[in-house]
């Protein structure tokens, strides 16, 4: 009973490590890219997507080094499916989300090609292998590089915007990144020795510890994000967030990870990238009808997480 209650208190702090380590991150490279005259738009589609992404990156880095690839893998789709459906549709509730025709056409259709790629490695070989993980890596930085473009463009046929960002003194970004880096770095080992510990005294598997537990607490950075750029009528924000992020998870965390360490799967993890699928194509079709997720399309995205958490736990 100690070392349960134990393991919950280290899995707590670890998340609030992982949360604020990745606030402080993203607020202080914002900072130094303003610093350096980089345009706001690239930051919002670069820096702060993969900093809302970090904690996912560090539980899946971690466990990769440590052996527990069941945990990587099953925190990095259960973190997509929870930003699809649950970030996504508890935004709506707030305010409609409108969704510009180039993400329905762009980001919405390559998220989904991130997930057939993924089920195409996990189907070959049943685990995605370092030559695997070096493809993943590839094409995220291709991905950068056209988002980096494609804001350079934007940004020239635009005038000059009021900054989003404050610029903080160089003494405080080198303080917010550093600590936030060790704050990271200590979040995902907290994370992943308490979730793995907790599976094992409750008989849990480590797949359906990541895919619930594990994957709501890392996606925290992003519910938070997009729910405050939802209620300010950020709707292009919200959407970016977590279709950058699924992005993100999918080419450079699960590729790091399968570079380090080659990720196993499971015939779970099969089905669950089914579902992120088949959720992916139903959240783009709802958004194609009006160009906007309305409440009641929210209310559905969140009654079929409910009944995919029903699934995960009595399979």
């Amino acid at each position: 009973m100690k070392i349960m209650i134990y393991s919950i208190i280290v899995l707590a702090v670890g998340f609030v490590l992982l949360i604020k380590g990745a606030d402080f991150f993203v607020e202080g490279s914002s900072s130094v890219a303003k610093r350096l005259k980089v345009p706001s738009m690239i930051i919002g589609l670069t820096i702060v997507a993969m900093g809302t992404s970090l904690p996912e990156c560090a539980v899946s880095v971690t466990a990769s080094v440590s052996g527990n690839n069941a945990l990587a893998v099953s925190n990095v789709l259960g973190s997509n499916i929870f930003n699809l459906m649950v970030v996504c549709g508890a935004c709506a509730l707030f305010v409609p989300l409108k969704v510009q025709m180039d993400t329905l056409k762009k980001e919405y259709p390559f998220s989904m090609i991130c997930a057939v790629i993924l089920l195409l490695f996990g189907y070959m070989g049943m685990k995605v292998g370092r030559r695997d993980g070096v493809i993943l890596l590839l094409l995220f930085t291709a991905y950068l590089l056209w988002m980096i473009r494609s804001a350079m463009r934007a940004r020239a046929g635009k005038p000059k915007a009021e900054e989003e960002y404050e610029i903080m003194p160089a003494a405080k970004c080198i303080l917010f990144i550093v600590g936030g880096a060790v704050a990271i770095m200590f979040g995902g080992d907290f994370v992943t020795n308490g979730a793995t510990v907790v599976a094992e005294q409750l008989g849990l598997s480590q797949n359906l510890i990541g895919l619930t537990i594990v994957a709501m607490g890392t996606s925290l950075p992003e519910l938070v994000t997009s729910i405050v750029a939802a209620k300010k009528n950020e709707a292009d924000m919200a959407i970016g967030n977590v279709l950058g992020s699924n992005i993100f998870n999918i080419l450079l965390i699960l590729g790091a990870a399968s570079v380090i360490s080659p990720v196993d799967f499971v015939m779970e993890n099969m089905i669950d990238i089914a579902c992120l699928m088949a959720m992916s194509f139903l959240t783009w079709r709802f958004a194609w009808t009006d160009r906007r997720l309305d409440r009641k399309e929210g209310f559905i995205m969140l009654a079929a997480y409910a009944a995919y958490m029903v699934y995960i736990c009595i399979r």
